[in-house]
């Protein structure tokens, strides 16, 4: 158990002082699209949804459907309910909307706006887009991956560019001294990609079987991902050691697992990060990752949904008809009753707002540190490489497959690895926009470490700052200059650098364990024996409770922004109701 874990329901309430906030059509107005501005936007339409307030009466009452929790997966099941008629209304505990997909403004002094939790968006569909209308720009980075190398005294880099091009197969030349290594990632990820044309149709569909997919995919490549550990076919396909840590990683983003794990839980991973619309690509948000909450949210209200903040859910009491939910605005208590009531919060957390207790023994592990950084100036690289090529991508630091398998058997055994693997973002030069006035000077640096499980953190409060100095020591590494004389101070003179460990995650969004996926990932197929005979079990997100389905990330085909889970809950009301 985490020290904010203990007493898992008083999280969920909103703060004392928490002001309460409902977004909605004003039931004054003309229909959806009048609204009573907030103070100070009179007279203008706002950007940005939540400088609207609706009417203090409403989050009460009876509706079709009620939200629990404001994350993008909740605002997509309001959007498509909403539109097709229904009336929603979504609670959300913070005061704000948006979850884990939130921009913000960390650094004092700073405009720049940073998606401090969630990064990158691949595994929400076009489809989906299209569906609400949402006025997001997801942008290409130019650079997939740079690996800085060390070898013979000799500094140099693995470039992967966005498409691959002849800088791609001469850099793996590099590297490894010859063409097979390049030929073995083109067949390998060839093969992944023919896997995901075949998955990715189906996420926005009901649950397929799983025979159903394998007789369309190639046996040996079902094998290397479905049914054995992924390092054995990552260790017999490719020779080169930082080769095979590249290929890697996307098994462990948020898992804590060995590439040998029998569980799969790292090939499931490695699924999700490779299907996202067919082709695995992983793009910007333009303007942050609150600019897509912040469409969604668009899309709910002006649809009709209605959205209160600073409400804090305390209870759902199913019953046959339709659920309650009792909430409270940290000044009195208010309950409201739908005749399905979605849940955006982890499974861990329903069962308790069900009455189920806490149980220690089922609650999620989450495993990242996360860093975010201002900088003056991007820094130079001891390879010698444009750092504006370096940094558009996914820089790899300390990933070679040894060292990962090292750092997860560090981590188990209850020490911060050493080198701590971990790989680094740069979203402006992407999107310069996201700093504002400071656009073309500054940069955003965002560090994603691995094999940092909330246990180490948990048995040693020391262990935060040891992580931190190690990630930051993986990222000197492979600079030739310190990053310190790169990153800029705030308002305070402080250095510009926020970190987030597990715990933190925890305490700020009510994700058990500081688990970003809710808990661990599952197989977007229906096992061949499954029973879909309800529309939630088809849609893949059931609970015990025929009222009370799953619409977050812990829904079946769940994990990063994608949406699936808002989308998938919401076609199985609207067959229902």
């Amino acid at each position: 158990m985490t020290s904010s874990s203990t007493g898992a329901v008083p999280p969920l309430f909103a703060a004392r002082d928490a002001g309460r906030r409902v977004l909605g059509p004003h039931p004054g107005g003309e229909g959806p699209c009048c609204w009573r501005p907030a103070a100070g936007t009179a007279g203008r339409r706002s950007e940005r949804p939540g400088d609207y307030v609706g009417a203090v009466d409403q989050g009460t009452g009876s509706y079709d459907v009620v939200v629990v929790g404001g994350g993008h997966n909740a605002l997509v099941s309001a959007a498509y309910l909403a539109r097709a008629g229904l009336s929603v209304v979504v609670l959300e505990r913070l005061g704000h909307i948006g979850g884990a997909a939130v921009s913000v403004e960390p650094f004092a002094g700073h405009p720049a706006r940073l998606s401090r939790y969630s990064y990158l968006v691949s595994l929400m569909p076009q489809q989906l887009m299209a569906d609400l209308d949402l006025d997001v720009r997801l942008a290409s980075r130019t650079t997939a991956s740079y690996t800085p190398w060390t070898r013979a005294g000799r500094d140099g880099g693995l470039l992967v560019e966005r498409p691959e091009g002849e800088a791609t197969r001469a850099s793996f030349r590099e590297l490894t001294g010859g063409d097979d290594e390049y030929a073995a990632w083109q067949a390998f990820y060839d093969e992944v990609g023919r896997l995901a044309g075949v998955v990715a149709p189906t996420l926005m569909q009901p649950l397929p079987l799983e025979r159903e997919l394998r007789d369309r995919v190639d046996e040996r490549t079902w094998a290397d991902v479905v049914e054995e550990p992924l390092g054995r076919a990552i260790t017999r396909r490719f020779a080169d050691d930082t080769v095979r840590g590249v290929v890697a990683t996307d098994a462990l983003i948020g898992t804590f697992a060995s590439m040998d794990d029998p569980s799969l839980v790292q090939n499931r991973c490695f699924l999700y990060h490779l299907i996202g619309n067919g082709t695995g690509e992983w793009r910007v948000p333009i303007g942050g990752m609150g600019a897509v909450t912040d469409a969604l949210a668009r899309a709910a209200v002006e649809a009709g949904a209605e959205i209160v903040t600073g409400a804090g859910v305390s209870s759902i009491t199913p019953g046959a008809d339709g659920a309650e939910v009792t909430w409270h605005d940290g000044e009195r208590e208010h309950a409201v009753t739908g005749r399905r009531v979605l849940s955006g919060v982890a499974p861990w957390v329903l069962r308790i707002l069900l009455g189920e207790g806490e149980d220690a023994e089922t609650k999620p592990s989450g495993s990242q540190l996360k860093i975010n950084v201002l900088l003056d100036r991007l820094p130079a690289l001891r390879s010698g490489v444009d750092p504006a090529v370096a940094f558009a991508g996914t820089l790899h630091l300390a990933e070679d497959y040894s060292l990962l398998e090292q750092g997860y058997a560090a981590a188990a055994g209850g020490s911060v690895p050493d080198p701590l693997p971990g790989e680094v973002y740069c979203h402006s030069l992407t999107d310069p926009s996201i700093l504002g006035d400071r656009a073309g000077s500054a940069h955003t640096l965002t560090y994603f470490g691995l094999h940092t499980p909330d246990g180490l953190f948990d048995a040693d409060p020391g262990a935060r700052d040891v992580a931190v100095q190690r990630a930051l020591a993986s990222i000197d590494a492979v600079l030739a200059e310190p990053l310190a004389d790169c990153i800029a101070t705030d308002a305070d003179g402080r250095p510009c650098v926020e970190a987030k460990v597990p715990q933190d995650v925890e305490q700020d969004l009510a994700m058990p364990g500081g688990h970003i996926f809710h808990g661990d990932l599952e197989w977007p197929w229906a096992p061949n024996r499954s029973r879909l005979d309800t529309p939630a079990r088809q849609w893949g997100v059931q609970t015990e409770h025929d009222t009370v389905l799953l619409c977050g990330s812990g829904a079946r085909r769940g994990g990063a922004v994608s949406g699936l889970g808002g989308h998938n809950a919401a076609q199985a009301v609207l067959a229902e109701v």
